[in-house]
């Protein structure tokens, strides 16, 4: 592999984090029991550790040498330094370099420049919102007119990102219909979380034409919520959200409900969002709140070599109690135990392989 110069981004910062301190960033989960999976996965089998661990996760001969792997350099595009995408992403860094290879974290604008940085070659693996990912690969909603991604390929299945549609009390928003005539924090143009927004709002039978749609991070788009320049904003991150929670702090937070006929056409029109509860007392939600979630997934290059890969993912499982500690959401979702079923995106051949030498697929 071509030897990258780029410079780490905060890794020892990232793992000191707890695990309800990080925000989130802004990408087949239809089934009731992919729901129940995400929002409590730590009463599903229990986590792979590690001897444990390092006995579950294939084959090492099938990867490379301890010397081969020293030589390889591995950048993982991350998000910004202020969401979950940041300190889960530089875990994995970190559990890679302690298996041998060097490697860096990057910030970036999550799920869109991730994508991009995969195709362009400027990152080995990326964490990105399967919906981004898929439209990107079929050339469909904000990527239409393009290209499709066909190089794109999948590792694995990481954590679920949940919409969280925020407003405050004095806005009189309780619906999404409410969002007609407003000023709505949509997320960055073509983001994840703007992708997100513009799918949920036309499940519902509302345009931009029908808003007044500010195209900001969900970190400015709160900000100015706080100083009354806009209604609602659209989060999509795992919870809790460490900015959604400091606006609770101060203000009269309200969770608006994603659900009814809205929600329904909005999963049989997009397979990979599915149903699920933002549960009560997240943040001050006295009751569950009906909304939706769709998973990220970490990208790969698809000119890696199958024993690389297939390597890569040995060293996530070796090495899982660093990624898990990175993050409540990588603690309840990342585990070899979740398998690949979520993933609609082609996985890499050498993921391919690992999965099957796991029993994950047959």
């Amino acid at each position: 592999m071509k030897m990258k110069k780029l410079m780490a981004f905060g890794l020892a910062g990232c793992l000191a984090l707890s695990a309800t301190a990080c925000g989130g960033s802004g990408d087949t989960a239809t089934t009731a029991a992919a729901s129940d999976t995400a929002v409590a996965a730590d009463d599903t089998t229990a986590a792979v550790s590690g001897d444990d661990t390092q006995a579950a996760a294939g084959d090492s001969a099938k990867g490379l040498t301890p010397e081969e792997r020293a030589k390889e350099f591995i950048t993982v595009g991350t998000g910004p330094t202020s969401g979950i995408y940041f300190p889960i992403g530089g875990a994995f860094a970190t559990a890679l370099g302690d298996y041998g290879y060097q490697t860096s974290a990057e910030a970036t604008n999550a799920t869109g420049q991730n994508i991009q940085n995969i195709l362009n070659g400027d990152a080995e693996i990326a964490i990105a919102m399967q919906d981004a990912v898929m439209q990107a690969y079929t050339a469909t909603g904000a990527y239409e007119g393009k290209e499709p991604a066909e190089g794109l390929r999948a590792l694995m299945r990481l954590w679920p990102n949940y919409v969280q549609l925020v407003t405050t009390a004095d806005t009189g928003i309780t619906s999404v219909e409410d969002l007609r005539g407003k000023r709505v924090g949509v997320g960055a143009a073509n983001s994840g979380v703007e992708i997100n927004a513009r799918m949920i709002l036309d499940a519902y039978g509302i345009t931009y034409d029908d808003i007044t749609p500010d195209y900001l991070a969900y970190g400015e788009a709160i900000d100015n919520m706080k100083n009354g320049q806009c209604d609602a904003v659209f989060v999509t991150s795992g919870l809790p959200n460490a900015t959604v929670m400091d606006l609770g702090v101060s203000y009269d937070m309200v969770v608006i409900p994603i659900d009814g006929e809205g929600r329904e056409k909005l999963i049989n029109n997009y397979p990979y969002y599915a149903a699920s509860v933002i549960p009560a007392d997240t943040y001050n939600n006295k009751e569950d709140v009906e909304g939706v979630f769709v998973y990220n997934i970490m990208l790969v290059r698809e000119d890696l070599s199958d024993e690389m890969v297939y390597d890569i993912l040995n060293g996530v499982f070796e090495n899982i109690s660093t990624i898990k500690a990175s993050h409540n959401a990588a603690d309840k979702n990342i585990d070899i135990t979740f398998g690949v079923d979520d993933i609609q995106l082609p996985l890499h051949p050498g993921a391919e392989a690992f999965w099957k030498d796991n029993g994950y697929i047959k």
